[in-house]
């Protein structure tokens, strides 16, 4: 009678950890939830996540991914979604074609990125401090142009097909809003893995000092960036007002902290370390389907927010246990 010595289990490697370790707890997630709520994973149930709280959510946070990307934060983006659907809403009220009410949505968000920018790269504000200023700001605008925080509605006459297909077209079957995700994702990942400008955008995440000392134009680089991302978020507040026919005051701060949240879970699990555009997209995912499976077991709101919470924490977790074996 031969005896064999049992092999001893071999930890998961570091770099695998970091690689699946957002795909896995999504996949978690979606094993959970489907097992706790039966109509979790219908095609219906799905497509609503997709389309009413991943798809704007992740507008925003590939902005973030930017900043992040940078090395900052953006912590004005949702008042950039905010007086992007402002704009909008307001010049579609007063008759104007859509097509000029898009212009005007953006150019709010050009101008408050262009605000950021005057703050960060000629003031030399850091881009926290910087972008909370702008978040002030933002809501005391949205205060004194609607007589106190009041939501501007779009008359029933002036509701277009135009204006329709923005808040609930689609093409090919897939909502117009996915399709900006995808165009979106698609860009913002080529423009930081692909071209010049992007590495130079890391790089001065990685280390501004270094980067200035190079010769990169430090202060440039950033106001594009922060230009950038604003106009991005204005794209996601002209979606929403157009959605539901309204500016509603404030909205956009409903997705600042997710935005946030996944931008930084996509950089922690990044093998690499920086933000990128796959990670941000799975994080966004992530925290719409967590959020919906604990709207379906009926747990409330604020419950929402608890479950939200330590699903962040376990993720980072995970990020540093795998840094640690890496290390």
């Amino acid at each position: 009678m031969s005896l064999t010595r049992a092999r001893p289990s071999r930890p998961i490697p570091a770099a695998e950890l970091l690689r699946f370790g957002l795909p896995a707890m999504l996949a978690l997630v979606l094993a959970v939830f489907s097992a706790l709520a039966p109509g979790f994973l219908t095609m219906a149930n799905v497509t609503g996540v997709l389309v009413n709280s991943v798809a704007l959510t992740a507008i925003v946070a590939l902005a973030m991914t930017l900043a992040v990307a940078s090395g900052g934060t953006d912590l004005s983006v949702g008042t950039a979604v905010d007086l992007g659907g402002l704009a909008f809403i307001a010049a579609t009220s007063a008759g104007q074609p859509v097509a000029l009410a898009v212009f005007f949505g953006l150019l709010a968000g050009i101008a408050t990125g262009l605000f950021n920018a005057l703050l960060i790269a000629r003031l030399g504000i850091t881009p926290f401090l910087a972008t909370l200023g702008t978040l002030f700001i933002g809501h005391s605008l949205q205060q004194l142009a609607t007589d106190g925080g009041n939501p501007v509605y779009v008359p029933a006459g002036r509701i277009t097909p135009a204006l329709a297909f923005i808040g609930h077209g689609t093409w090919l079957g897939v909502p117009l809003a996915l399709w900006l995700v995808l165009v979106l994702g698609v860009g913002i990942g080529l423009l930081l893995g692909r071209t010049r400008f992007g590495r130079e955008v890391l790089a001065v995440g990685v280390q501004a000092p270094v980067a200035l000392y190079s010769g990169l134009p430090v202060r440039r680089i950033l106001a594009l960036i922060y230009v950038a991302s604003a106009t991005i978020a204005a794209v996601a507040g002209i979606l929403l007002s157009a959605h539901v026919n309204a500016y509603v005051p404030y909205a956009g701060n409903a997705y600042l902290l997710d935005s946030i949240g996944a931008a930084f879970i996509g950089t922690a699990l990044s093998r690499t370390g920086r933000a990128n555009v796959p990670g941000t997209l799975l994080g966004v995912a992530l925290f719409g389907f967590m959020t919906n499976g604990l709207l379906l077991i009926g747990w409330n709101f604020y419950w929402q927010q608890v479950g939200t919470g330590v699903l962040i924490l376990l993720t980072l977790i995970l990020a540093f246990a795998g840094r640690g074996r890496a290390g």
